[in-house]
């Protein structure tokens, strides 16, 4: 029986509940079929307070031995600023092992009511996750003075928008043949436009798939408007970050968000996360919607080539949601809808 081992993160708030979810959902659907060994760390908010950082310096080398990553939830921003917790941990693991595929599927769990009127449609959101908006290139200077400045860059390679362009491409071959790149090349004429000229180049390798081309702001209306005409979607850091909020809020709430950032070569390690935050609020109260959780650890199955578990732990998903269980926040606890998703699992 193959053994995967994995380095589980649950980090702030409810992250530490779903992952503690997720793990139990996991087992069941390894029984059988394969094991698992995870080792826990205990990287978070509260680790950076006693430490001064958010992992250790070793933290990346010691991560690049596993097979995978399972995130909980990072930031609590009562005592630690989002800009820290975010570029201390999360954003350093990505570009690390070079997970440049942030993968977010959005379609309404069986049962689920969304906002609105739409509901048959099925959008995977590809978004790049290395580079663009959030490359970390700028500074300030004159800080706390009338004359501040300060400066963010946004850096696109063409290595880096041919790949996730690419991945995109091959994601829509696979499935309906629609790929929509999304840009704002009307205001951003250099970076924007490039994007716009790579996809056109690689259209060109794929026939098979139809291409359309749209601004941000008109897709945030699109994903309103008409969902359901939306296949795969593909766009830079930011503006992928923003859409699938949104992709988020049409498909029931951020307690059904999973993601998946996917090393696609599989030279290091993936990870997945659910993407609904921290959430301090009701963090151990028993309350947080894990299936977000839940649905990020069929992802992992599905990269580690575990397709049948994969399968088996989505439709467990929906035969708890089809029976009302875990569909509106507040309705079920944490521990009722995991227990539901591991029945139907084990049924």
């Amino acid at each position: 029986m193959k053994t995967y081992n994995l380095a589980l993160i649950p980090g702030d708030g409810i992250g530490v509940d779903v992952t503690d979810a997720a793990m139990k959902v996991l087992g069941a659907a390894a029984k059988g079929r394969f094991a698992v060994e995870t080792t826990s760390f205990p990287w978070s908010c509260e680790y950076y307070l006693e430490h001064g950082r958010m992992m250790p310096e070793d933290g990346i080398e010691t991560l690049r031995g596993f097979d995978a990553i399972y995130l909980g939830a990072v930031g609590w921003p009562a005592t630690v600023p989002d800009s820290v917790s975010l570029h201390g941990l999360l954003l350093p693991i990505r570009k690390a092992f070079n997970q440049y595929a942030n993968i977010r599927p959005h379609r309404l769990l069986a049962g689920v009511e969304g906002p609105l009127k739409a509901e048959g449609f099925d959008i995977l959101c590809i978004r790049e996750n290395t580079e663009g908006e959030y490359s970390g290139a700028g500074g300030r200077v004159h800080e706390g003075k009338d004359n501040e400045v300060a400066v963010e860059t946004s850096v696109f390679t063409r290595a880096g928008v041919e790949r996730i362009l690419r991945f995109g491409f091959e994601q829509a071959r696979s499935r309906r043949g629609h790929l929509t790149s999304v840009t704002k090349s009307n205001a951003q004429k250099y970076s924007m436009v490039f994007w716009d000229e790579v996809t056109r180049e690689l259209a060109a390798e794929y026939p098979d798939v139809t291409v359309s081309h749209m601004h941000i702001d008109a897709m945030a209306a699109k994903m309103v408007m008409a969902p359901q005409d939306l296949d795969v979607v593909v766009a830079s850091n930011l503006f992928g970050d923003i859409l699938t909020d949104l992709g988020a809020a049409i498909q029931g709430g951020l307690g059904f968000a999973a993601s998946a950032n996917i090393n696609p070569d599989r030279s290091a390690p993936s990870m997945f996360e659910p993407v609904h935050g921290s959430a301090p609020d009701i963090a151990g109260k028993n309350i947080a919607n894990p299936i977000a959780a839940i649905w990020s650890v069929a992802q992992m199955l599905d990269h580690l080539g575990e397709a049948e578990a994969s399968a088996a732990v989505l439709s467990a998903i929906e035969a708890a949601t089809a029976k009302g269980i875990g569909i509106r926040p507040g309705l079920n606890t944490t521990d009722e809808i995991t227990a539901a998703v591991i029945a139907a699992l084990e049924a």
